[in-house]
């Protein structure tokens, strides 16, 4: 049956939500504006300097995510 090979109708799809920063189309891009400020506020939390030079969204992202564990969050 087509019904049973259609994703949207299985009852347990993949996800395609979460993908690492390397594979986002936009990964290369300048980080974003809130990238910048979430950034700024967790290096200031984590006492720590902010990354030097301009990130792209791929690499404040991954900041991010290390700044975040760093926090235990």
């Amino acid at each position: 049956m087509i019904a049973e090979k259609n994703p949207k109708l299985d009852p347990e799809p993949g996800s395609n939500t979460e993908k690492p920063p390397e594979q986002w189309v936009s990964g290369d891009e300048p980080m974003t504006g809130a990238q910048a400020s979430y950034l700024t506020t967790l290096c200031e939390e984590a006492k720590v300097e902010p990354p030097r030079g301009p990130l792209t969204k791929a690499q404040a992202s991954k900041v991010i995510d290390e700044l975040k564990a760093k926090l235990g969050r």
